[in-house]
């Protein structure tokens, strides 16, 4: 009988398997570490499933121009459109470290400035923003740009640390800003614009060069005439920090074609400017000054 063999085959495999199992454990440990990563991921790191750590924003398309906002006033499009231009906006509060912001003071006051004028009648009136949206520099004269605007007029509030300063400035483009922008303007229109009914297309970069500076040089004298009757009929009705004309490369002012005016209407940072800006009062005072400034320079451009 073989019952010797068959007795001594148990001991021996089983040594035999105590001896594969610590190889098997490293051979799959890894195999399985995996699979529990995979597991774990899929569990909970989907979002809707445990943490949700992936965020989706809706982001405005690359290329495209902001929408042109309404034109208010009378039908005829012969008669002189005024854009205005509410500083700041959206998640730009501009000045302002207390509740009152600068962004809501510009759009009130724009707001009160359109009714003024459509009042009045005669004048057309557009906003770049009727609400508390952002804008772009560079989108704002756009807007006026190509809604052949005959007027542009940005609306902004200042504000200083440590100062009693107080009252409205008006501002024109800095010479220096007027040449830097004859430059930029004729590389970036690349004869794909016109500048004053001028088709840049048809001409040199030379010959652009020359007629976006000269087309900027009219432009500066006739906002500089707006600016000054500004401050004309400002005079015993607005506080002004200084009624001399100053004059800031803003880029809201570097149209080569419509007359750009940017009037600071007080410090927000100063108590006895927010007291007059915020009420409607104050706000009406304002609309009446600058649209009264307003006719007048349109009154001017028609006599001549």
């Amino acid at each position: 009988m073989q019952t010797l063999p068959l007795a001594q085959s148990g001991p021996i495999d089983l040594q035999h398997m105590r001896r594969f199992v610590p190889l098997l454990l490293i051979l799959f440990a890894p195999l399985v570490v995996f699979a529990a990563m995979i597991a774990a991921d899929r569990l909970f790191g989907a979002p809707g499933r445990g943490h949700n750590y992936v965020v989706r924003l809706t982001m405005p398309p690359v290329a495209g121009e902001v929408g042109l906002p309404s034109v208010a006033g009378p039908p005829d499009a012969s008669r002189p459109l005024v854009v205005i231009d509410a500083g700041h906006g959206g998640h730009d509060p501009g000045a302002g470290t207390g509740p009152i912001k600068e962004k809501m003071l510009t759009l009130r006051l724009a707001q009160a400035l359109r009714d003024e004028l459509l009042r009045g009648g005669g004048i057309r009136v557009a906003l770049t923003r009727d609400d508390d949206r952002f804008l772009l520099l560079e989108e704002r004269t756009g807007i006026a740009r190509r809604l052949n605007a005959d007027l542009f007029l940005s609306i902004h509030a200042d504000s200083t640390d440590g100062s009693d300063a107080s009252g409205a400035s008006v501002y024109v483009l800095s010479d220096k800003g007027s040449s830097e922008t004859a430059q930029r303007m004729a590389e970036r229109e690349n004869r794909a614009n016109t500048v004053n009914g001028i088709a840049l297309g048809e001409q040199s970069d030379a010959v652009n060069a020359i007629l976006v500076d000269l087309s900027q040089r009219e432009t500066q004298a006739r906002s500089e005439e707006f600016a000054r009757l500004i401050l004309r009929t400002t005079r015993g009705r607005l506080p002004m920090r200084d009624d001399a004309l100053q004059s800031a490369a803003f880029v809201v002012l570097k149209s080569p074609d419509v007359p750009s005016v940017l009037f600071e209407t007080g410090y927000i940072s100063n108590a006895g400017d927010v007291a007059r800006l915020i009420t409607s009062d104050g706000q009406r005072n304002f609309a009446e000054v600058a649209a009264s400034a307003i006719r007048l320079f349109f009154a001017r451009q028609s006599s001549n």
